[in-house]
């Protein structure tokens, strides 16, 4: 299992360029199964993730073909085409659906098309208190039949999905575009009330528009979705990754560095860098995207609290904390998307932060120093918070278990390293 050496204390600066967003791309790639028409992504990051889904299409039927140098590809130049034309198989059985959640995305696609669909509940999942039950309840409110049998979920709408009102109690992000999807192919109007607004939302709703969908109120709570009896095929660039973004953001700042993020845009990470801002970071756009220039001597502690979009992003709550622990003075850190948050605190600690959690809050007394040790990561947003502590920290720092982080980061090492961090991975024979 390969870990990561960190010999810390260098100033990082140079360019680092931004990649598509993950957590947009695999919507994306779920939406291959609405059409038989080809469907042509670029700006496709190269990570887990993306590899496990595209292997899930592929057992659903869809010819997946990959150019690794397309000219209109984005910085790594990668474009991908899937075609369905004919959606073989629709079940999503459990060995492929445990390896990553995102995989209930085809759930609202294959019944949509096919009016069938059976998909095996993500592991670790329990239906009730997890989010999976409101993508569910959406399908329901369009006249599909759900039932839970043998750990997979079979939806039934025989006679094709029907228009209808979702309306979600709480806001869900992937509940929000399996509603989308499956809309798209409903048969009249299906209005979503209380929708996500991420940009990785909105950026599956103009993709669904360039095949022929009819949405409204793309960016905002509510969206009005018109289905039609079929889409087409459509080419179409994944939006930047912001949490890429703001992670070297914080890799800029913690090392009091300067560095250039290219490739992707301001407005993506607004509640971010207010937050930085007003920790002392300078922030500064650019034509490709933004400078960010650190300096530990005026870095001061800033409370922040995670909240839907357009609020403080939960996946930067731990990053955030990195940043906190080495800032003048002390800092409240709140987590209310989701439980368990904080798994990275004890690792933080080892290197000398200062955190106390008390229920959904840690409080962080900055600290003039952190010490490298050897931490482990527990999952991926956690497992960047250690690289980026390491980066700040006084000698080396050894993160176990970066398979995470290959789940969300790619190059990761390749991009830290050109601004001048001493950071390698390390191959553990098994």
């Amino acid at each position: 299992m390969d870990k990561i050496k960190i010999s810390g204390g260098r100033r990082l600066q140079g360019k680092i360029a931004i990649g598509g967003a993950k957590n947009a791309a695999l919507p994306l790639m779920a939406a291959a199964l609405l059409t038989d028409e080809t469907l042509t992504l670029s700006n496709l990051p190269h990570l887990a993730d993306i590899t496990s889904m595209a292997n899930l299409l592929a057992q659903h039927g869809v010819a997946l073909h990959l150019n690794g140098h397309a000219p209109n590809g984005g910085h790594t130049g990668r474009v991908l085409e899937m075609t369905a034309k004919e959606i073989i198989s629709t079940t999503a059985p459990y060995d492929l659906v445990r390896k990553m959640r995102a995989s209930v995305l085809v759930l609202g696609p294959i019944v949509a098309r096919c009016g069938v669909a059976r998909v095996s509940l993500p592991g670790g999942c329990a239906i009730g208190n997890r989010p999976v039950d409101l993508h569910l309840k959406a399908l329901e409110a369009m006249g599909a039949e759900i039932h839970l049998t043998e750990g997979y979920i079979e939806a039934r709408a025989p006679e094709g999905l029907k228009g209808g009102h979702v309306l979600f109690p709480q806001v869900s992000v992937g509940a929000t575009e399996n509603a989308l999807m499956a809309a798209s192919l409903a048969d009249g109007v299906v209005t979503i009330a209380n929708a996500a607004r991420e940009p990785e939302v909105s950026d599956l709703a103009h993709c669904l528009v360039a095949m022929g969908a009819e949405i409204e109120g793309i960016g905002t709570d509510t969206l009005k979705v018109t289905g039609k009896p079929r889409l087409h095929g459509a080419e179409y660039s994944v939006v930047p990754d912001r949490i890429e973004t703001g992670t070297y953001a914080i890799a800029a700042a913690i090392t009091g560095g300067d560095i250039e993020l290219t490739g992707t845009r301001l407005e993506l990470i607004d509640s971010l860098v207010d937050a930085m801002r007003k920790a002392g970071v300078e922030i500064e756009e650019t034509d490709d995207g933004m400078k960010v220039r650190g300096n530990r001597a005026t870095l001061r502690g800033v409370d922040v609290m995670t909240e839907p979009y357009p609020g403080f992003p939960t996946d930067m709550q731990a990053q955030f904390m990195a940043l906190m622990s080495v800032a003048n003075g002390a800092s409240m850190i709140t987590e209310t998307i989701f439980e368990n948050r904080f798994m990275h605190v004890p690792e933080l600690s080892r290197m000398g932060a200062d955190v106390n959690v008390h229920g959904r809050s840690a409080i962080v007394r900055g600290s003039a120093k952190l010490s490298g040790a050897e931490v482990m990561a527990t999952d991926l947003r956690a497992s960047v918070s250690m690289v980026l502590a390491g980066l700040a920290a006084e000698g080396e720092t050894v993160i176990n278990r970066v398979y995470h982080l290959d789940r969300g980061y790619e190059r990761l090492e390749e991009k830290l390293s050109s601004c001048g961090a001493q950071i390698e991975r390390v191959r553990v024979p098994v």
